[in-house]
C-alpha cells in the first residue's frame, strides 16, 4: 500500500473515532469543558505511554523539534477546548463541521510554516469553505453565535496543530511521541482548574469520559500517522467523513437533526473539498 493510501485509510479511521468522541463528550452531560478535556487527554496520555514502552521508542527529541512540538501541543489544546465547548452548546454535527475547517487551515498554514505551494485554485477553495462555514455559524448580533465562533476557532487551532504534526513527521519525530507530548501538555495545562474547580461526577459520566478518551486516542494516533504519511492537501478531504459519522450518530443516539442552513453549509464545504480533491487527482 502506498503512503498516500495509508494516509487516506488512517484519516477515515480517525474521523470515525473523533465523531464517536464527540458523542461521548455530549453524553457525559453538564460538566466543564476543561474537565472533559483533562479526562480525554489523560486516557490518551496513558495509551501513548503504553505504545511507547511496548515499542521501545526513545523519548529523546532533537532540540530543533522542541519548539514545533510545543506549538503543536499548545494549539492542539486550544483546539480541543474550543471543540468541546462547541459540542456542549451546538448540534454535534455542527460542532464537528466547524472543527473540520481544520484541513483548510492546514492548507493555509502549510504555506507559511512548511513552505508548501498553494495554488490559486486551492485558494479559491479555501474561500468557498469559509462561505460554507457562515451557513453553519449563522452570524448574528447576539451571544447565541458565540459557541459557533468558538467552534470555528477550534478548527483553526486544530489546523495549525496538524501542520506542525507534518513538520515533526518530516523531521523524523515518531507519532506516539507527538501524541504523548501533546497529551502531557494538555493535562498539565488543565490540571490547576481540576484541582480547584473539580465537579463531582457519576459513574456513568466517568464511563462516558473514559469512552471519549479511548476514542480520542484512536483518532489522535490515526490522524497523527496520516499526516506523517502524506501532505494535508492530498488527504485532508477524507477527514470530512467525520461529518457523515457525526450526523448519523447524533441522530440515532441523541435525536439531533441540523437545520437547513447547516445542511447548506455542509454541502458547500464538503462539495468544495471534493472538487479540490478531484482537481488534485487530475493534476497528478
Amino acid at each position: 500500500m502506498s503512503k498516500k493510501n495509508k494516509g487516506i485509510l488512517l484519516i477515515i479511521c480517525s474521523a470515525f473515532c473523533f465523531a464517536l468522541m464527540n458523542i461521548f463528550v455530549r453524553l457525559s452531560g453538564d460538566l466543564p469543558s476543561i474537565q472533559k478535556s483533562f479526562f480525554r487527554n489523560f486516557v490518551a496520555l496513558i495509551f501513548a505511554f503504553i505504545v511507547i514502552r511496548r515499542n521501545c521508542i526513545s523519548l529523546k527529541v532533537e532540540r530543533e523539534s522542541w519548539l514545533p512540538l510545543f506549538l503543536r501541543s499548545a494549539f492542539g489544546t486550544i483546539g480541543i477546548l474550543c471543540n468541546f465547548y462547541a459540542v456542549d452548546h451546538l448540534v454535534v454535527s455542527d460542532a464537528s463541521m466547524l472543527n473540520k475547517l481544520s484541513p483548510f487551515f492546514v492548507i493555509i498554514f502549510s504555506f507559511f510554516i512548511l513552505k508548501e505551494k498553494v495554488t490559486p485554485f486551492q485558494g479559491v477553495c479555501v474561500v468557498f469553505a469559509f462561505i460554507g462555514s457562515l451557513f453553519v455559524i449563522k452570524p448574528g448580533f447576539n451571544m447565541s453565535v458565540l459557541p459557533a465562533i468558538i467552534g470555528a476557532c477550534g478548527g483553526l487551532g486544530a489546523g495549525i496543530a496538524y501542520t506542525f504534526v507534518r513538520l515533526l513527521g518530516n523531521r523524523g519525530v515518531k507519532g506516539p511521541i507527538i501524541v504523548f507530548c501533546f497529551s502531557t501538555f494538555s493535562c498539565l495545562v488543565t490540571l490547576p482548574y481540576m484541582l480547584f474547580h473539580y465537579t463531582p461526577m457519576t459513574m456513568q459520566q466517568i464511563l462516558f469520559l473514559l469512552g471519549a478518551g479511548l476514542a480520542a486516542s484512536g483518532g489522535q494516533f490515526s490522524i497523527t500517522a496520516a499526516y506523517t504519511f502524506a501532505p494535508g492537501r492530498e488527504i485532508s478531504i477524507y477527514d470530512y467523513s467525520q461529518i457523515i459519522f457525526a450526523t448519523l450518530l447524533s441522530f440515532f443516539i441523541l435525536g439531533q437533526v441540523p437545520d437547513v442552513y447547516s445542511f447548506i453549509g455542509y454541502a458547500i464545504i464538503i462539495g468544495t473539498s471534493i472538487v479540490m480533491f478531484l482537481h488534485n487527482q487530475k493534476t497528478e
